[in-house]
């Protein structure tokens, strides 16, 4: 059992923010997923048909978290939000990175509803995971670079377990230690908003969307939630 919990000055500093975790069991990252393919080419055949386009840095979803980021140190022009990095990918490109299927789903997930998303493979994580302010002595080594070792700056969010971190700047870049691949058999998966009391439906939504994509390819899915009320869950 792994216990998700926001650090109270971050709760403090951010009262509107409400963080959906979205746990799948018995994941089989190795069969087919048309529901995950389909997700992603239906995004791509909108965004080319002009129906829809993703949030950018003018939308109110996307600018909430350039103004979290500012406060912290980090600048979001430089160093984006992963929902608005991803964006900007298909605005410029027209199609959408293919993972695996348990990333891919959570990828359109997160366009989809202008909500950061990102994924941890428990078999990885040490501990419990806090989302706290660091210090700037922890190690990141970031997704796809294993020989790569990172301080955080003093300050910054970030998500930590007992041995280091797991995402830079609250939703910027997740590690290579608990990336998800076809072989992930147990997984949480995040969906954040700064903004509970304007975007909960959405987040509401968005993590019912995710557990719909997870449940054909997995022996069980939970959601649970975070928020200033109730800062900590087990997955």
């Amino acid at each position: 059992m792994t216990v998700f919990r926001i650090h109270p000055d971050v709760a403090d500093a951010f009262p509107g923010t409400r963080i959906a975790l979205v746990t799948a069991t018995g994941l089989r990252g190795r069969e087919p997923w048309p529901e995950a393919t389909a997700a992603l080419a239906h995004l791509e055949r909108d965004a080319a048909d002009g129906v829809w386009q993703p949030a950018d840095e003018s939308d109110p979803r996307i600018e909430a978290w350039h103004t979290a980021y500012r406060s912290f140190g980090t600048n979001p022009r430089r160093i984006r939000p992963s929902v608005d990095a991803l964006g900007r990918r298909v605005a410029k490109k027209g199609a959408l990175p293919r993972i695996n299927p348990a990333v891919d789903s959570y990828n359109a997930v997160s366009l989809r509803h202008g909500l950061p998303a990102g994924a941890f493979d428990l078999a990885h994580v040490s501990g419990d995971v806090d989302i706290r302010y660091a210090d700037g002595s922890e190690r990141f080594t970031p997704l796809g670079e294993p020989d790569t070792v990172e301080n955080p700056k003093p300050g910054e969010i970030i998500y930590a377990d007992a041995h280091g971190v797991l995402t830079r700047h609250w939703n910027h870049r997740d590690a290579h230690r608990t990336r998800v691949t076809e072989d992930s058999t147990q997984v949480t998966f995040v969906l954040e908003t700064l903004h509970a009391h304007r975007d909960g439906h959405l987040l509401e939504a968005a993590a019912k969307e995710l557990q719909a994509l997870l449940l054909p390819h997995a022996d069980h899915c939970t959601v649970r939630y975070l928020d200033p009320a109730g800062p900590d869950a087990a997955v």
